[in-house]
């Protein structure tokens, strides 16, 4: 796979009002995101993740350093418009993206701001509401949406728009358990069925694991990065970076500190249940 994001030594600086002082947000970040991947991108309050996501189609420029997104420059003010059609973004109140009173409008408002044509529009409307399972409430007003319902609807506008990468800031942070489960199935499908390019910034360690790569950002660096199974059984430095770790990584680490011998790289209950199985059939 060919790399569809690369940042070069990147810096991010913004100037404080009040002192005139120059504050480093993101302090020499290179990293490279491939086509088709899914990353997860991991870090503490004010560790600097969504401002390096905001950087991924020009919200935000480098005070140094290089964003390229497909090969373009995002500080070539000329190819913003190919940017920000590259990629979509979605955040973590979903009521901040809506504009209009029904579903389909909704979904429709970013093509026809690009001038696509009234056709095309009515087919990818329907395309992007059938890929997030919303369809049946396309003539709904969003309003009367279910958290989960309402993000899948923001996933939808920007799917209408067709992206080559969707980066999502902790899209789950206002939802229940099933609005999280609706929203995160969502994103799955659009990466492993349509082979969607899919950043997922997240302080949900469960939505971490299923990720193909992670990253964990702290002070503007980044720290760690890894597959989930290489990363999340690092429990202790985990724990200094101010971070979580799933619990069936957890459970299995402090069993290990108690002298047993299980395998660390567990990532979830089903794995975590059969180790503990593996255990018993072995004692008895």
């Amino acid at each position: 796979m060919e790399d569809i994001i690369t940042v070069d030594n990147l810096i991010f600086e913004y100037t404080d009002e009040d002192t005139g002082e120059k504050n480093r947000v993101l302090d020499n970040v290179s990293l490279n995101v491939k086509e088709g991947e899914f990353l997860a991108v991991l870090g503490h309050n004010g560790s600097g993740k969504s401002t390096l996501a905001k950087h991924f189609n020009a919200i935000l420029l480098p005070t140094d350093g290089k964003v390229f997104v497909d090969g373009i420059d995002t500080s070539d003010e000329s190819r913003l418009f190919d940017i920000r059609r590259r990629v979509g973004m979605v955040f973590q109140n979903p009521d901040n993206q809506m504009v209009a009173t029904i579903v389909e409008e909704d979904v429709a408002f970013a093509p026809e701001n690009l001038g696509v044509s009234r056709e095309e529009i009515r087919e990818r409307v329907d395309n992007a509401l059938e890929t997030v399972g919303m369809t049946a409430f396309k003539r709904h007003a969003p309003h009367m949406l279910s958290g989960g319902q309402k993000q899948r609807v923001a996933i939808a506008g920007v799917l209408a728009m067709q992206p080559e990468i969707l980066v999502m800031d902790e899209p789950t942070a206002m939802l229940d358990p099933n609005g999280r489960a609706e929203v995160i199935q969502t994103i799955k499908k659009l990466n492993r069925e349509m082979g969607m390019t899919v950043i997922l910034i997240t302080h949900y360690m469960d939505e971490a694991v299923q990720a193909d790569r992670v990253i964990v950002v702290d002070s503007g660096h980044i720290s760690m990065e890894g597959a989930p199974r290489d990363i999340f059984p690092q429990v202790d430095r985990l724990v200094d970076l101010g971070l979580d770790t799933p619990q069936s990584t957890y459970l299995i680490y402090m069993l290990n500190k108690l002298g047993l011998d299980f395998n660390p790289r567990v990532l979830n209950d089903k794995e975590c249940a059969e180790e503990l199985i593996k255990r018993l059939k072995k004692n008895c």
